[in-house]
């Protein structure tokens, strides 16, 4: 039997599972409900986001919303859109950006909120971290194999991570604007709609 949703998103705030290995503390960031039609699985909340507790609120999210065609308030409805990140907090620095998500959150987490959304949702997979977690056949793959042949994942839907270098990666696979990007805004405005 699922959850209750209040209580699960209460157990999740408090959690403190792998508080003595982050910098910043625990400050688990997720949205959803039991009617999001849209779940975007995304990396770890970066320092921004960490300290607004919104999750997706710096440059990221707004490329992310840009790809998607999605205002705002759609996007931060979570009647209408889950926002589950690989780790829920931010999980400190490394070489080259921030550290990978870390490892408790999918297992302790994922599965218990997985329960309480539609089964006919679409569900997008931002990053290689949530690519390789829910699209395990696929590691030989690169990113980029993985996003070219999204439509054939559905309903799971690969993404790049919408970084500041996803400009520059972009610049060079003009076909993920002119092919990926209609076929996205078509599933979002399809799921929304339904």
């Amino acid at each position: 039997m699922p959850d209750d949703p209040v209580a699960l998103h209460r157990e999740i705030a408090a959690c403190t599972l792998c508080a003595e290995h982050l910098p910043l503390g625990p400050r688990p960031v997720v949205q959803f409900s039991p009617t999001s039609r849209i779940l975007i699985i995304g990396q770890a909340p970066g320092t921004k986001v960490h300290a607004s507790g919104v999750p997706w609120d710096d440059d990221s999210g707004d490329r992310l919303r840009g790809w998607l065609g999605l205002g705002k308030s759609f996007f931060y409805d979570p009647a209408l859109v889950a926002l589950m990140p690989m780790g829920f907090c931010y999980p400190g620095k490394a070489s080259g950006g921030d550290a990978p998500p870390r490892r408790e959150c999918a297992p302790q987490w994922h599965d218990r909120i997985l329960a309480l959304l539609p089964q006919d949702r679409l569900t997008l997979l931002v990053g290689a971290y949530a690519q390789r977690h829910y699209l395990p056949e696929t590691r030989k793959l690169t990113m980029t194999e993985r996003v070219r042949k999204a439509a054939g994942f559905a309903p799971l839907f690969p993404l790049p991570h919408p970084a500041w270098r996803s400009r520059l990666w972009m610049a060079k696979h003009p076909w993920f604007e002119a092919d990926v990007l209609p076929t996205l805004r078509q599933a979002v405005q399809r799921h929304l709609n339904a």
